[in-house]
């Protein structure tokens, strides 16, 4: 019997309507394929034409195979419109509110699912503690498919994790540490193994700079990872100019992706134009390919269900979409995700930092003295104009960027709380909360430093050579 459409459809994003209709046409195909009754095969078409009908009215557009919807946002009388507040793609994050991202438009508009206080409930049971401080401020914020995940780990079933970094400069900042620290958590808390991608090739594609110093960013880079501390055991940096020419079944999922997105599907998810190099357009199938399992034999043993969770900010979601959309169709499990709200700048949340502009953020070849001069003088204050203003009125949290980088990097709840509480009613003042982030700051960048100088280039070369890790699959 065939699906038929639920009631409500009208409460589904475009994305997820986009999904459904490519479900029904997969098993239109297959029952095609497997020459099913006609009767049968009759009621599966009427559904996808329903589910396309749906997908029309909710977004004003025709369904094309392979080319998700454009980020949009319904009002109120069904049509839709774009979404002009925020713009989130892999390569800007720009808002006019002083708070930063409305993050739960983003959801609705990328079509994933909010972090609820039950599935944070749900992953401090599976792992029998409390659960990274990151779920618990919403830091990481939305996901996709978490429950299959934990679905898999609490029957046995194995997955992996996959992060990335994209090395454009060879000094990382602080913003640049929020996916490996929480990366780093789950890998200990699940004990499973680890893939990260440097992505020198898209940083040469995209940059003024040659190939050579790309590779030279992506190791520099790859020493910052590892200064997290990572399990060498349990981990594999890779850089894309070193793995594609090595790894058989690596470029083979490039292939098999590359065949199954159109030129029209990528302009369509990140705006490429007729000027764009065709390596542009080819590199969103090599970000993609990590995704499946068998893009790594030497740890998978060649097995290609292996399901992935990718730990990432948000804007690299439209990457993932797209994977999401081919996996079923070539023989692969969609992968799950994990997304951060976005690190801000020194100057304010409305964008993200930029490793161009040294005082945007922290960087972690900061001097003390460095961090203590950019964090008074850069820090964007959600204090009042005058002392007596700010004893009465209180300062603003929601704004105020030294309350946001504590947010990230104060462990303490107890004591994070009290600073707000201080802070909005007026008793703490804005010199007094940045002198509590630059104590904070200032032996974080020293402790990664001093783990840093122990990670020599044969160190480096263990945790990027293709071999087997402390994994039987």
């Amino acid at each position: 019997m065939a699906d038929s459409p639920n009631c409500d459809l009208k409460s589904l994003s475009p994305l997820q309507l986009f999904e459904r209709v490519t479900e029904q046409g997969e098993k239109v195909r297959a029952l095609k394929a497997g020459k099913a009754p006609k009767d049968e095969i009759d009621a599966a078409v009427r559904t996808l034409l329903s589910l396309k009908l749906s997908y029309k009215t909710t977004t004003g557009q025709d369904y094309q195979a392979g080319l998700p919807p454009k980020d949009l946002v319904l009002i109120n009388n069904g049509t839709a419109k774009e979404e002009d507040e925020d713009l989130v793609d892999p390569w800007n994050v720009q808002t006019s509110n002083a708070k930063g991202v409305d993050y739960d438009k983003l959801i609705v508009r990328f079509g994933s699912s909010k972090i609820d206080t039950d599935l944070i409930n749900r992953i401090e049971r599976a792992i029998g503690q409390k659960p990274h401080h990151f779920l618990r401020r919403g830091i990481f914020f939305s996901h996709r498919d978490m429950d299959q995940v934990l679905d898999a780990y609490e029957n046995k079933k194995p997955f992996y994790l996959y992060t990335g970094r994209g090395p454009s400069s060879q000094a990382m900042h602080v913003g640049h540490l929020i996916p490996f620290m929480f990366t780093k958590w789950l890998q200990e808390v699940f004990d499973v193994p680890l893939v990260i991608q440097l992505t020198d090739d898209e940083k040469y594609l995209w940059k003024d700079m040659t190939v050579e110093k790309a590779y030279e960013y992506a190791r520099e880079n790859a020493k910052d990872i590892i200064a997290c501390g990572f399990n060498i055991n349990k981990t594999f940096i890779f850089s894309d100019l070193d793995y594609l020419g090595t790894s058989a079944g690596f470029y083979k999922n490039i292939v098999k992706i590359q065949k199954h997105v159109t030129f029209n599907q990528v302009k369509g998810i990140f705006g490429f134009t007729d000027s764009d190099c065709i390596g542009k357009i080819s590199f969103p199938a090599i970000q993609a390919a990590p995704s499946f399992s068998s893009s790594f034999p030497q740890i998978f043993n060649g097995k290609e269900n292996i399901q992935c969770l990718i730990p990432c900010a948000i804007d690299q979601d439209p990457y993932f979409r797209m994977t999401r959309d081919v996996a079923p169709r070539i023989g692969h499990p969609k992968p799950a995700l994990l997304h951060s709200v976005f690190f801000p700048a020194l100057q304010g949340a409305q964008t993200k930092m930029s490793a161009s502009d040294p005082n945007s953020s922290i960087f972690l070849t900061d001097t003390p003295k460095q961090i203590k001069t950019k964090i008074n003088k850069h820090a964007f204050s959600g204090g009042r104009d005058t002392i007596e203003e700010h004893r009465k009125y209180g300062g603003n949290c929601d704004v105020d960027v030294s309350f946001m980088y504590l947010t990230f990097f104060l462990e303490d709840d107890d004591r994070l709380e009290q600073l707000k509480q201080a802070y909005t009613s007026g008793e703490l003042l804005t010199g007094e909360l940045k002198k509590v982030l630059i104590e904070t700051m200032q032996p974080l960048v020293a402790a990664h430093q001093e783990r840093r100088k122990q990670v020599t280039d044969e160190i480096v070369k263990q945790f990027m050579t293709p071999r087997k890790l402390a994994f039987e699959f």
